[in-house]
């Protein structure tokens, strides 16, 4: 009978003493875990002040001048834009055939073309002295730059200070901030001209401060390794850059290439994708001699057999579907810029400058419409002018020439330099049937 009593109080203080224990637990764990991050964050990412006096000691350290340091990091700022667009490039978030129509323009061909044309003899030069063809060198400039119309327009200085100082690529940026500080201490160019892109690439070849130092050239001797405004400099520069990573003279960078649906499961076993290298290596399988690849059942995209070379090939397929093979040229191009989605716009504008039929862009976008089948007639003899003389002897200009007034009074303006004035659905009415005759 006690036992019976005292069961429900017992019980009763178990629950309240559970309750209290959850209670304090739910009490303290947010301001631990609070707590927890904010020391987290301020040991990750100091404030940018205290950062800032970290960098300027360090670049001293590394044998840039006070001087060079006190001027480039005195009153300098974060620019936020910097890391948006950081986050936001066109290779990484477009469709191939998105980035591909947005940058193979038949407007970039048409230049790419012309700026062949009138810098041959410097790129014929360039050729002797680097073995890369200029279709190529013209290639990545025209893509870089705009044919030289963009070497960048941002102080360097702030967009690297403000790259160095965001977690994502901190230790690379960090490095490529003392660069451009050398490349100013040494005398390369002025700070007040050392200007690039949101991404910290400076020049016509967009180098990053890392790469000028490595590779920039001064190919027209005046003592100034210029890739702003030296064309034969830019030029050199480029072309080094590609002969230094292992270019291959001669040799081309890939085609475009049809592969079976029966293929697909024996090319997994035997090219397998890579598992090693930046990005768009890894979008790649194992190389393979052409003639394995022949024998797979690939073939060109128009169904032809694919050449007979001695040459390895890696087999890309891009998320739209479409396939090409690829040669040791084109993963060179990667080095330049690891996105699949820029190599093959590298390959088929250089392709383009020499003749190719650019896909998909070589077809106009908008189709113009047809001009209608016309009759020649007969010429007419001149009608005599109805000018009329005034009493004073003075001739006033034919009548038929003036603008016929309106129902409201003012000249019509039923047509103009530009076409019909008229709206479309009115001009249809107006217009006579187009003839199916043949022009005579």
């Amino acid at each position: 009978m006690i036992t019976r009593l005292l069961l429900p109080a017992v019980w009763g203080f178990v629950w309240i003493f559970v309750c209290a224990l959850a209670e304090i637990a739910h009490a303290q764990t947010p301001a631990a875990t609070a707590a927890a991050t904010s020391a987290t964050a301020t040991t990750e990412v100091p404030p940018f002040d205290d950062w800032l006096e970290m960098v300027r000691a360090d670049a001293v350290r590394q044998g840039i001048s006070q001087a060079t340091v006190d001027q480039a990091l005195r009153d300098v700022e974060l620019v936020p834009q910097i890391v948006e667009r950081d986050r936001a490039q066109a290779e990484f978030t477009l469709s191939t055939d998105q980035y591909l129509r947005r940058r193979l323009t038949r407007d970039l061909v048409q230049s790419a073309r012309q700026a062949s044309k009138r810098h041959d003899p410097l790129l014929d030069r360039v050729q002797q002295a680097y073995d890369v063809q200029p279709r190529f060198v013209l290639a990545v400039w025209g893509l870089e730059s705009n044919f030289g119309r963009f070497s960048g327009v941002r102080p360097m200085i702030p967009t690297l200070v403000t790259l160095a100082y965001e977690p994502r690529r901190a230790t690379f940026f960090r490095q490529q901030l003392f660069d451009a500080l050398r490349v100013v201490d040494r005398g390369y160019i002025d700070l007040d001209r050392l200007k690039g892109s949101w991404a910290g690439a400076m020049g016509q070849p967009q180098f990053m401060p890392s790469t000028y130092l490595s590779d920039a050239q001064d190919f027209d001797g005046d003592g100034r390794r210029d890739i702003w405004t030296s064309q034969p400099d830019v030029f050199a520069s480029i072309a080094h850059y590609l002969k230094s990573r292992g270019w291959v003279p001669g040799e081309t960078w890939g085609r475009e290439v049809k592969v079976p649906a029966r293929a697909r499961t024996a090319i997994e076993s035997k090219a397998p994708i890579r598992t090693a290298g930046c990005r768009a290596e890894r979008q790649l399988t194992q190389p393979l001699p052409l003639s394995s690849w022949k024998a797979l059942g690939v073939t060109r995209a128009d169904g032809k057999p694919l050449p007979v070379a001695p040459l390895d090939a890696s087999l890309l397929t891009t998320d739209s579907g479409t396939s090409y093979l690829v040669y040791r040229n084109f993963e060179v191009v990667l080095a330049y810029n690891c996105a699949s989605t820029y190599a093959l716009s590298v390959g088929l504008l250089a392709d383009a400058i020499d003749g190719a039929t650019l896909f998909p862009n070589d077809k106009p976008s908008k189709r113009k419409a047809a001009k209608r089948p016309t009759l020649k007639r007969p010429a007419k003899r001149a009608a005599p002018s109805r000018a009329r003389t005034s009493a004073s002897g003075t001739t006033s200009a034919p009548a038929r020439s003036r603008p016929r007034p309106t129902r409201r009074g003012r000249p019509s303006r039923t047509r103009s330099r530009r076409g019909s004035c008229l709206p479309a659905s009115r001009r249809a009415a107006r217009r006579p049937a187009p003839s199916t005759a043949a022009p005579g």
